[in-house]
């Protein structure tokens, strides 16, 4: 079986590093921790860091969480689907929120569970994802904050999710302000401003994050070392917390030309190849791993004398050209991932996951 496996060590570099940023920078931060896909042993070695609160976008990994540590506050990060709010209400302390008659229903809920529900509005700042209108925000939080078993304890917005729109001290500037109408015209104060996340780092370097936006979520950055808004990484973090591993299980000297009239594959694509590299033959390596786990443009070969020939939904194609270092069947395979790749792979039942520690 092919595996991940999660570097402790790593991981733990990286989150120091975050949180004496944050500590340094008077902001307080959420733990992203949909990467993991609610996988216990991972969450629970994430849980031993000095984390006050995570965020799901999955009301099961959120279930998981309390499971672990019923004392650590959880945040279900995006609008509630109204069949889910029993369960959202009592695995997630926060929810973010853009509907009224949501909030409504969680409200409801909230009394009924004999609690207080505490909501994070969401406002649209240009990425066209989740969140209220500016020129009807204020008369959204006029009808919330009247509601009974609902607290609003923070404004939010999200930005590069969906199109990539960058964050900048403008558009956050913009959300602070709103904080600013609401405890002018309410006299009600608003603990967070979340317009923070993984892309919004650098501008805390660069000096351009207003001092109103005081709370982060961060997942992609923990876990990757990754500088979203320049697509890059930082320098003092690891980008390989999350390793796999594939096991070649067929190594045959082959032709690199396929023999016989040609179609499409099972992803429909359809194939040239040049016709001189006919007679031609190199090393090829199936390995246990296909798409239906991970997209191949989502892995990286460790070993850059191989090279990916092809995938189908059980197996991929490794080409080892001469096969200089000697491989053999039963073999490993290393690959590095980006942060898609790491999604699929932990949300496939078929991937093995190991601690870093205890893999051999």
């Amino acid at each position: 079986m092919a595996f991940v496996t999660l570097d402790i060590k790593k991981l733990t570099v990286n989150f120091e590093y975050l949180n004496t940023l944050f500590k340094k920078n008077g902001i307080e931060w959420s733990v992203v921790s949909k990467m993991l896909c609610g996988n216990k042993d991972y969450l629970t070695e994430l849980l031993k860091f000095d984390i006050n609160q995570v965020c799901d976008s999955r009301v099961s990994n959120l279930k998981m969480i309390k499971s672990i540590n019923p004392k650590i506050e959880t945040i279900y990060i995006k609008p509630p689907a109204k069949r889910a709010i029993s369960n959202v209400v009592k695995y997630a302390d926060i929810s973010m929120n853009t509907e009224f008659e949501t909030i409504k229903l969680l409200a409801k809920e909230a009394k009924k569970q004999n609690k207080t529900h505490k909501i994070i509005i969401m406002i649209e700042l240009g990425e066209l994802r989740e969140g209220v209108m500016g020129e009807d925000f204020m008369a959204f939080y006029e009808s919330v904050f009247r509601l009974e078993n609902i607290k609003v304890i923070g404004i939010g917005a999200n930005l590069s999710c969906l199109y990539g729109v960058l964050p900048n001290h403008d558009k956050l500037i913009q959300l602070s302000l709103y904080e600013q109408l609401i405890e002018a015209k309410f006299n009600k104060q608003i603990p967070y401003v979340s317009g923070g996340s993984s892309v919004t780092i650098p501008l805390i370097f660069q000096n351009l994050l207003p001092k109103g936006i005081n709370h982060f979520r961060v997942g992609e950055t923990l876990f990757l070392g990754t500088d979203v808004y320049n697509n890059s990484k930082f320098k003092k973090m690891h980008s390989d917390v999350f390793s796999l591993y594939a096991e070649i299980i067929e190594l045959i000297e082959k032709s690199t030309t396929p023999m016989g009239e040609m179609g499409t594959n099972v992803e429909g694509e359809s194939y040239q190849f040049d016709q001189n590299n006919i007679g031609e033959t190199s090393y090829r390596a199936i390995i246990d791993l296909g798409l239906l786990d991970v997209e191949t443009d989502h892995i990286e070969l460790i070993d850059k004398s191989l090279k990916l020939a092809g995938a189908s939904s059980d197996m991929i194609v490794i080409d080892l050209n001469k096969n200089k270092k000697n491989y053999k069947v039963g073999d490993l395979v290393e690959f590095k991932l980006d942060y898609m790749g790491i999604l699929r792979i932990m949300n496939s039942k078929y991937i093995g996951k190991r601690i870093k520690e205890r893999a051999n």
